[in-house]
């Protein structure tokens, strides 16, 4: 006899969703940085030094130590995406800590400063560092919207089955275009031998293409009964294109944060250790 569990019982054995890295573990992250926020904003507040704030005081030093500890943690987020595919969970964890600590090391190195800048190296590391935590939020927006839309514009697709699907495309455009007259065989014939896809970075990132040789066909043959056929099939392969020019420009929108964040990343480290050297052994 089979016994039917409850179906409670049956919910619960059901995998969970996927749990995004902004609500890791109910905001764990969020609340550790804002502890470490709070108590950051507590050492500035009961430090009243004789003079100005700067980060040369007892507070400062320790929300300086703090602060630069954040950020060699942080830089090791880059070791451990060797790992994205072979343990996701901890993964998704490290990016929420990343995403929320970072966001804590700006009020924490803000403090730290005393809000005391000038033309020194020890700007120049603040400076880096405001950079590359923006360009992290940048980096963030991509990777919680950019999915999504990549998802959704492929249609249960991949890439290399949309190029397959244009190249099959060009074989049937190439077999119906030889009935048509020699100027309209020939637009047809051109747009099936070359293809702007992909091309340089910015080309990529906009996803425009002036010289589109297939919208050029599309514009130039006339809707007639005679050409019925190739229109039918030069209006897929504009929609297919415009999908797979798409695609890759989501891909560019990935990419182009980290072109950014990662030089900026070894140059704020280069910049912290120059503050460190002239703090505590040129001073």
């Amino acid at each position: 006899m089979t016994v039917t569990p409850p179906a409670d019982a049956a919910v619960r054995e059901r995998p969970s969703r996927h749990e995004s890295f902004l609500v890791y573990e109910r905001f764990r992250y969020l609340k550790i940085a804002a502890g470490l926020s709070a108590v950051a904003l507590l050492l500035y507040l009961v430090d009243v030094p004789y003079g100005p704030r700067y980060g040369g005081t007892w507070a400062g030093y320790a929300l300086g130590t703090a602060g630069a500890l954040l950020i060699l943690w942080l830089m090791s987020l880059g070791y451990a995406k060797r790992s994205y595919t072979t343990n996701q969970g901890k993964m998704v964890a490290w990016l929420s800590a990343h995403i929320y600590l970072g966001l804590a090391l700006l009020l924490i190195a803000t403090l730290h400063t005393g809000f005391s800048f000038g033309w020194n190296v020890h700007t120049l590391a603040y400076a880096l560092m405001c950079i590359v935590i923006a360009s992290g939020i940048f980096g963030v927006v991509c990777y919680a919207r950019v999915p999504r839309l990549m998802t959704a514009n492929r249609r249960s697709t991949t890439t290399a089955q949309m190029l397959g699907r244009i190249a099959t495309l060009n074989d049937e455009l190439r077999a119906a275009a030889i009935a048509l007259d020699d100027a309209t065989a020939a637009l047809v014939e051109r747009c099936t031998e070359a293809e702007a896809i992909g091309g340089p970075f910015w080309r990529q990132l906009t996803g425009h293409y002036p010289n589109c040789t297939t919208a050029a066909a599309v514009a130039g043959v006339e809707a007639t009964a005679a050409t019925l056929q190739v229109r039918l099939l030069l209006d897929e392969k504009a929609r297919v294109l415009t999908r797979v020019r798409r695609d890759i420009s989501y891909k560019a929108m990935m990419d182009i944060w980290l072109y950014l964040h990662v030089p900026l990343s070894f140059a704020l480290l280069a910049a912290l250790l120059a503050h460190v050297i002239s703090v505590f052994f040129l001073w």
